[in-house]
């Protein structure tokens, strides 16, 4: 055998191994390729919908940005079209029942959501380190509440102005998020928002505006959640 033909026949053999070594490549990153998902948005949550087990299925979590994980609600169809439009419908349903099951509070005029809204609310919506120390302190404080000197003490604060305010922002963020609207009932004014969460304590004298109390399902909320 001639060195040619043997460098041939090594260079053909490394050649066929080599095409070999592609192919079953090619092979296994088909198999590796997920099924391709849709995201949309539905309200405040994100749509993720797709090909599982034969069927189509649309899934509905959280709205970035947000820390909350987990699924919210779920529904199947043959094509992704209807399983999408199927959880909007459960989602839609969803809404409704929660707010005919809100109860209106006499002092304040809202509707207050339930402990369950709550605490979706307050693990989705983005409140300050302070705004933290607050509502956790109200939650403590159960029905007896704070004053408004105590609960600017318990989040660092030196000015009653800006505890009132930074209790209002956060007020406005969760009422935001579950679509509340503020009632200027609650006084000063700067804390309109406040009501979402709050209402006012029985004053002890003239001078006395009340104490801050937490809506007894936020308490359960913020204690179950912060």
């Amino acid at each position: 055998m001639t060195r040619s033909s043997a460098q041939g026949r090594s260079d053909a053999g490394h050649d066929l191994f080599k095409g070999m070594a592609k192919k079953k490549k090619v092979k296994d990153n088909k198999k590796e390729t997920p099924p391709q998902i849709q995201v949309g948005i539905h309200g405040r949550y994100q749509i993720k919908s797709g090909p599982l087990a034969g069927k189509f299925v649309a899934r509905a979590f959280a709205k970035p940005p947000t820390k909350a994980r987990g699924l919210i609600a779920e529904a199947s169809g043959m094509t992704e079209e209807v399983a999408i439009t199927a959880l909007h419908d459960v989602i839609d349903a969803r809404e409704n029942r929660r707010i005919e099951a809100r109860r209106k509070d006499p002092r304040t005029g809202i509707s207050v959501p339930s402990i369950e809204e709550y605490a979706e609310a307050l693990g989705h919506v983005a409140l300050t380190r302070t705004q933290h120390a607050m509502l956790t302190a109200l939650s403590v404080a159960d029905a007896d509440g704070l004053t408004e000197a105590q609960l600017a003490n318990a989040a660092g604060y030196k000015s009653l102005a800006s505890a009132n305010r930074s209790l209002a922002s956060a007020g406005r963020l969760i009422s935001s998020y579950l679509s509340l609207e503020a009632n200027s009932k609650v006084q000063p004014a700067a804390v309109e928002y406040g009501s979402i969460l709050v209402v006012r304590g029985e004053p002890q004298d003239e001078t006395d505006p009340g104490n801050w109390i937490l809506y007894p399902e936020l308490r359960d909320a913020v204690k179950a959640t912060l």
